[in-house]
C-alpha cells in the first residue's frame, strides 16, 4: 500500500480544553507529534501527558467524583424533604375554578424557595400550565439521578373577598 506508515509515532498529550472530535478537558489521547507541536500545545489546548501530569488527573478526578457523591447525597436528602412538603399557590380564579392566568413552574419553584427549598424553575417538570384550582403532584428533576414529586395546592387568592 503506497503512502501509509508503519510504526508512525503517535505522542500522548493531556487535553486542557474539550476539543471537538478529540476529548473532552483531563482526557489523555494520541496525537500526530506535528499536530501537538504545531497547534495544541502552542495554542495551550494540551500540555504533554507526563506521568505526573496523569497522577495529578487522577487524583482531580478523584475529588471531582467525591464532589458528585456529596452533591447527590445533598440532593437526596433535599428531594425527601420536598417529597413530605406540599406548596401553596394563592391565584385569581373565577367562580367556575378557571384562572384567569395559568400557574406555571417559576411560580411553584418560587413557592418552593420561599419555604426553604432551593428549586430551580428549569426543575420543575409540568406537563403544561396550571389553569384550574386544585392538587396537582408536580415532578422535580433535581438531577439526572434525582427525582422525586411535591404536592402543588392551587387556592382562590384571598383578595378576592
Amino acid at each position: 500500500m503506497a503512502g501509509t506508515k508503519t510504526g508512525s509515532r503517535n505522542v500522548e498529550v493531556l487535553l486542557v480544553h474539550d476539543i471537538d472530535q478529540l476529548g473532552k478537558r483531563g482526557d489523555i489521547v494520541q496525537v500526530k507529534p506535528g499536530y501537538a507541536r504545531n497547534y495544541l500545545l502552542p495554542q495551550g489546548q494540551a500540555t504533554i501527558a507526563t506521568e505526573h501530569n496523569k497522577r495529578m488527573v487522577e487524583k482531580h478526578r478523584a475529588r471531582l467524583a467525591a464532589l458528585e457523591q456529596d452533591r447527590l447525597k445533598s440532593l437526596k436528602k433535599m428531594a425527601e424533604a420536598v417529597s413530605r412538603y406540599s406548596a401553596t399557590i394563592e391565584a385569581n380564579a373565577t367562580s367556575d375554578n378557571q384562572l384567569y392566568g395559568s400557574v406555571v413552574a417559576r411560580d411553584i419553584s418560587e413557592a418552593l424557595k420561599a419555604a426553604g427549598h432551593p428549586v430551580e424553575a428549569d426543575q420543575v417538570k409540568l406537563d403544561g400550565p396550571i389553569r384550574e384550582l386544585g392538587m396537582y403532584t408536580v415532578k422535580l428533576k433535581l438531577h439526572e439521578k434525582v427525582q422525586t414529586e411535591v404536592k402543588v395546592w392551587v387556592v382562590p387568592s384571598a383578595t378576592s373577598g
